[in-house]
């Protein structure tokens, strides 16, 4: 068995994902890097955090895929002989707005909802036993579309409620041996949003966001990291919490109260 503690990071390949498993990589853990098609990216990932003194393990998986799931635990097993930290990261969307009725087909909500939500619960169950074992601990990464029904779309919105309300749930059942939390982080400045809505679409919209939160700023990928890791590696009395990163959007814009004149 690893003297070193072993985390897995889903769709670690870019973004979030990479952030984190680098940042771990750096506290002394081993890295499973999980990927769906961006190879190249992953083995990139992987690059980085070896250079941090991880060993890792680069493994090809489908989350929304049981199967794929199970693998990726035992994978993870069979090199290190134990799980200490599952960051539930994988996630996929569709941007169709939510005004458009018409954008969404039964199909893609699945799709949704299959990667977003049963591929964490799929991933808690396969990483179960050696989590219990380790005393470890899950983060799922949500948004905070899920507490404030906005996002890309609705099959988007709705999964991160799910996946909120999972980690609530997990989190009373799981405890005491595992804590699960969840970060909900707001608009990310990552290629995962500009591919989605194009280049000159992401600075209207990034700028349009930023002037609506109490910060004035959206996140960058190193920043939910941070936050994640700290839920892994830290926060040793912190379970069931949803952890807003969102420069205070779920606020809204504070009104200021009038003078009273003199």
């Amino acid at each position: 068995m690893s003297d070193r503690k072993v985390a897995i990071v889903t769709g670690s390949a870019t973004g979030v994902g990479a952030a984190t498993a680098l940042d771990l990589a750096g506290r002394g853990y081993n890295l499973l890097i999980n990927f769906s098609k961006s190879e190249e990216e992953a083995k990139a990932s992987a690059a980085a955090c070896n250079a941090a003194g991880a060993d890792t393990l680069l493994v090809q998986g489908d989350v929304a895929n049981d199967a794929d799931c199970r693998r990726l635990a035992q994978a993870a097993i069979d090199r290190w002989g134990r799980i200490d930290a599952l960051v539930n990261n994988a996630g996929i969307t569709s941007f169709a707005g939510v005004a458009n009725w018409d954008a969404l087909d039964a199909a893609t909500f699945e799709r949704i909802y299959g990667v977003n939500v049963i591929g964490a619960f799929q991933m808690v169950r396969a990483c179960l036993p050696q989590l219990k074992a380790a005393k470890g601990s899950i983060v799922n990464v949500s948004s905070v579309a899920g507490a404030l029904g906005i996002g890309s779309s609705v099959a988007y919105i709705a999964s991160k409620g799910a996946i909120n309300s999972l980690t609530l749930h997990l989190a009373r059942t799981l405890a005491p041996e595992i804590r699960v939390n969840a970060v909900c982080p707001g608009l990310i400045t990552t290629r995962w949003f500009v591919d989605g809505v194009g280049r000159e679409n992401a600075e209207q919209i990034q700028a349009q966001y930023e002037k609506a939160m109490p910060l004035q700023t959206a996140c960058s990928a190193e920043d939910v990291a941070q936050a994640i890791v700290w839920l892994v590696d830290g926060a040793r009395t912190t379970t069931g919490e949803l952890l807003m990163l969102d420069s205070g959007m779920h606020l809204g814009r504070a009104t200021p109260l009038p003078v009273a004149s003199t």
